[in-house]
């Protein structure tokens, strides 16, 4: 009985030492998956509408429809009105982003979606819109937080290696989209 006690826990060091290694092998995407029960919940700050929005957008291991849909709308082209939808994973990304940081600050929005038309406005006027801009996607989002050095979001962000980060000190804000990984 006793040889079969330390068999059992050895088993159970050993099942947990390897989740623990396929867990921090595993990208931030599947860790958010391995907690159904969490909720998920975002704040954002429109600096160009003053809008402000507070939501649980993810329960019960499932998407709350009504919350993405009032994301879509705060994030929505300020220029143009026009709505789109924003990618699922961008949002965790920004939750996992938030939980890295320790913030439960707004997420100051500089951009989110961003029409054809206002993408390819900004790129004439601007060397560094890309011509086929994730904004355009609803896969990015430009944010500064208050209370958190540019260079440490960046640094927050860069660590989920969940697609790209561009740095922009002299306009204040970080890009975070979930492309391919890249940083500039």
């Amino acid at each position: 009985m006793k040889a079969q006690k330390i068999l059992t826990n050895s088993r159970r060091s050993f099942l947990g030492a390897a989740t623990g290694l396929v867990l921090t092998s595993c990208p931030l995407t599947a860790l958010a998956r391995t907690s159904p029960a969490a909720g998920k919940s975002l704040s954002f700050y429109n600096l160009h509408t003053g809008e402000r929005l507070a939501v649980d957008y993810w329960a019960d291991g499932q998407y709350i429809e009504t919350a993405l849909a009032e994301i879509d709308i705060i994030l929505r082209d300020f220029r143009t009105g026009e709505v789109k939808p924003i990618d699922r994973h961008l949002l965790d990304c920004l939750h996992l982003l938030q939980q890295n940081l320790e913030v439960v600050e707004d997420f100051h929005v500089i951009s989110g979606y961003r029409s054809a038309k206002t993408n390819q406005t900004l790129a004439k006027k601007s060397g560094g819109v890309a011509m086929k801009s994730l904004h355009m996607r609803g896969m990015a989002i430009d944010i500064r937080v208050p209370g958190i050095q540019l260079t440490r979001l960046r640094t927050a962000a860069a660590t989920l290696k969940l697609g790209g980060v561009g740095y922009y000190p002299k306009p204040n804000f970080v890009h975070v989209d979930v492309g391919r990984v890249r940083y500039w």
